[in-house]
């Protein structure tokens, strides 16, 4: 439920009203979901100003395709996937000012290797390699950062399953980047 001024919107509210281009409507749902997109966009950067720009062409998209949200999962996780692809985009169309990204376990940190570290775009082409489901797996778990039991729920799947399908897609990534780096030792130790 978000509130605007006097007025509380369901999130059926919410989507019809932003479809309708109602002002209030759009605004309530940027106060809604803003600061946890924020959040997720201040993981990738350090910039404020880049995060703020990224997830503001994220509602930007959300805007546009608010039509399209069909309620056959969360609105806060629809909006979150296409905040994402904004984030994507924006590092696709500045890949110049990147030197590398690393991906980190949860509770183990990658350390830094100068040339050793990954290239963005080869961990991506390599999570685009991934088999559908667990391509999906991996992004919502070691990306967007849901737990196993929310993506269960989404993709209607058992936890045991999801944790199966992360587990395979990061074995597969880690084939594949042996194959680009095979001289880097993180990947010939990782568990």
């Amino acid at each position: 439920m978000a509130i605007f001024g006097n007025k509380k919107y369901t999130e059926q509210e919410l989507v019809d009203g932003c479809a309708g281009n109602d002002r209030r409507a759009q605004e309530a749902l940027y106060r809604l979901f803003f600061p946890e997109m924020l959040r997720m966009c201040r993981r990738y950067t350090r910039d404020e100003d880049t995060a703020i720009e990224i997830a503001n062409n994220g509602f930007l998209r959300v805007s546009k395709k608010i039509h399209t949200f069909s309620f056959k999962g969360s609105l806060e996780g629809w909006v979150r996937r296409l905040v994402y692809h904004s984030m994507a985009d924006y590092y696709r169309d500045n890949a110049r000012y990147l030197h590398f990204l690393v991906f980190e376990e949860r509770d183990e940190a990658v350390p830094e290797r100068g040339n050793e570290s990954f290239y963005e775009e080869d961990i991506l082409r390599a999570v685009l390699q991934l088999p559908p489901v667990s391509q999906q797996v991996f992004r919502l778990y070691a990306i967007e950062g849901y737990s196993h039991a929310e993506i269960a729920e989404s993709l209607s799947i058992s936890e045991g399953t999801s944790k199966w399908h992360l587990s395979t897609a990061r074995q597969k990534l880690r084939e594949m980047l042996q194959n680009i780096y095979p001289h880097d030792q993180r990947l010939n130790t990782a568990t």
